[in-house]
């Protein structure tokens, strides 16, 4: 009932930037936290960055000072703005929301897709 649908992924050189945009929609009567993990080859699915409901944000020690994590709450959508852009960070970025379905609905975590970063030159 909820669909996370990203986007801004794809092919950046090592020091250069992106902006990777997730947008819910669905039956949505509110969600909390949204945030962005990502897994790459080889590797466990890790956070990057988390915010919640009422814009408090947690980053992950990798990312710190590079990224920034913003939301709309009014378009349920979660940016993910990354800047100075390194090989280690070439993963698959997935986009998840903590969201309730319907007045009565309980809140469930939902993913996305996910969308390839590759950092190359």
């Amino acid at each position: 009932q909820v669909q996370l649908v990203e986007s801004g992924g794809g092919l950046v050189q090592p020091g250069g930037s992106l902006r990777l945009s997730c947008a819910a929609s669905g039956s949505i009567s509110s969600i909390n936290t949204m945030g962005w993990y990502r897994q790459a080859p080889g590797k466990e699915r890790e956070s990057v960055a988390i915010i919640t409901s009422s814009s408090s944000t947690s980053y992950a020690d990798s990312v710190k000072g590079r990224s920034t994590i913003s939301r709309d709450n009014t378009k349920n959508t979660v940016d993910l703005q990354m800047n100075s852009l390194k090989p280690e960070d070439t993963a698959v970025y997935y986009c998840y929301a903590d969201a309730r379905v319907g007045p009565w609905g309980v809140k469930y975590p939902y993913w996305g897709q996910g969308t390839q970063v590759t950092v190359s030159s």
